[in-house]
């Protein structure tokens, strides 16, 4: 077979080897710290989980350049864990669901507010909001040999050294095998398929020439800057 062009294939940089993580999907779970989904207006019950994705090939590696995106003014940051699968899954029940887990990063979901809000009141889809370039910035990632599996520790957000967000990935309404074994009735997951779990609250308003660093306890750190 011969490609008409060279494909790009999206990865991810593994803690402690030169190897790649290619990625197949980028899933993101809404709502999921009570705090941030009051401070979005709604109310945190304890509601199946939803999800959108944004594309692959919006990732941005750790260390790097974002370029701000087109078309808003209220462009916002979600620091989040990242879940990495290793194994795909159908319809797993979420006793077995870590089983699946290659390792975890830290991620930022970019999310151009204004437009969301205008698909909202619409009733349109959320895909110009949250799918577009360079919208999914994700640390190296660590295996799970390293960092077993996280139920528990500090998440932040700062820009230009102040903290904007505060949490810990323990507040999650649905944990990670939850959210793994509810995902995987919607869509057979894959091996290279990344998980984007939820925020804590704080999201605000970012501009171009802002520097941010996400953290999590026990998984890592990730920053970039937002360029024109």
């Amino acid at each position: 077979m011969t490609y008409l062009f060279d494909p790009v294939i999206a990865s991810v940089a593994v803690a402690g080897s030169e190897d790649r993580f290619p990625v197949h999907r980028i899933y993101c779970v809404g709502r999921n710290y009570a705090d941030h989904a009051r401070e979005m207006g709604n109310d945190p019950d304890r509601e199946p989980p939803f999800f959108f994705s944004k594309p692959a090939d919006a990732l941005v590696a750790d260390r790097q350049a974002v370029h701000f995106p087109t078309r808003t003014d209220d462009l916002h940051h979600e620091v989040e864990l990242v879940v990495a699968l290793g194994k795909g899954a159908w319809q797993v029940a979420s006793a077995q669901a870590l089983d699946c887990v290659f390792g975890y990063g830290v991620g930022i979901d970019f999310t151009r507010r204004d437009l969301q809000a205008s698909a909202k009141k619409a009733g349109r889809p959320w895909d110009v909001a949250k799918g577009f370039d360079d919208s999914a910035p994700v640390s190296v990632l660590q295996p799970v040999a390293v960092t077993g599996h996280p139920a528990k520790g500090v998440i932040t957000l700062s820009v230009n050294g102040e903290t904007r967000q505060r949490g810990d990935i323990a507040d999650m309404i649905w944990s990670v095998p939850e959210i793994i074994a509810e995902l995987s009735t919607y869509y057979r997951l894959q091996a290279g398929d990344l998980i984007f779990t939820g925020t804590p609250a704080g999201v605000g308003r970012v501009v171009a020439g802002d520097r941010l660093e996400g953290f999590i306890e026990g998984v890592g750190r990730l920053g970039i800057q937002l360029v024109p």
